[in-house]
């Protein structure tokens, strides 16, 4: 027997609920009550009760004396037993059948419940990947405009042509500058060099008459102390 306690709200006291059986106990009662087609816990079984009546029935026709009328009384209590037996059966039996009926029902219900799962599960894979799809194409739509807004930005088409324009003009004129420099620094280079040849023909010709005048000063010395050398010596 369990016995469990609970409160009485407002009471603040506690009052024992008795519990006849357990879940273990009731399994095997309801089983029993099942097989004998008991519904209550006291009284005699009904198929005990159909058993007595066919025992007596058959007692009573087992005797070789004049007792039709006996017979015939515990035949009809047997049969009226019997029926009465019958009804929880055919009830049982019903019963039975709505169960089955149910567990078909259930197992269908169980088939559509997973087929519905697989293709919930189906969508969710599909809508995840659309979700990644419409994430990249967010993603493509924000760079979209972040370009345009940067090209909004910018100058005109034919300004820019414009800037290009006078770029190229200025680029050709730099050019320009850049050759009649460049011929400019070349003639240069040559009359440069024309002028250090004719300066190093000057310090060569400077150099000859120079040693020319050194030569012929020499010479002239030389003639001179020569000619002092035939003078007489005058004496004091």
């Amino acid at each position: 027997m369990l016995v469990k306690g609970r409160k009485v709200s407002g009471r603040g006291e506690a009052v024992a609920a008795n519990y006849a059986f357990g879940p273990l106990e009731d399994d095997v009662i309801i089983k029993h009550r099942l097989l004998t087609r008991t519904t209550t816990t006291r009284g005699e079984p009904p198929l005990k009760k159909l058993q007595k009546k066919f025992t007596s029935l058959f007692v009573e026709l087992d005797k070789n004396e004049d007792n039709y009328g006996d017979c015939d009384k515990l035949a009809k209590a047997f049969l009226q037993e019997l029926s009465t037996f019958e009804i929880p059966l055919l009830k049982s039996k019903a019963v039975v059948d709505a169960n089955l009926r149910e567990k078909h029902n259930f197992d269908e219900l169980r088939e559509e419940i997973n087929r519905q799962i697989v293709q919930a599960q189906t969508d969710i894979e599909l809508l995840k990947k659309q979700l990644e799809e419409s994430k990249i194409e967010r993603r493509h739509k924000e760079e979209c405009e972040a370009i345009r807004k940067m090209i909004a930005t910018q100058p005109p088409r034919s300004e820019t042509l414009k800037i290009i324009s006078d770029l190229e003009k200025e680029i050709a004129a730099m050019d320009a500058e850049n050759t009649a420099s460049s011929r400019m620094l070349e003639l240069r280079k040559k009359q440069f060099a024309l002028l250090l040849h004719v300066v190093d023909e000057l310090q060569n010709t400077i150099e000859e008459e120079q040693k020319s005048l050194i030569e012929e000063k020499e010479q002239k010395h030389g003639m001179e102390d020569a000619s002092g050398g035939l003078e007489p010596m005058h004496v004091d």
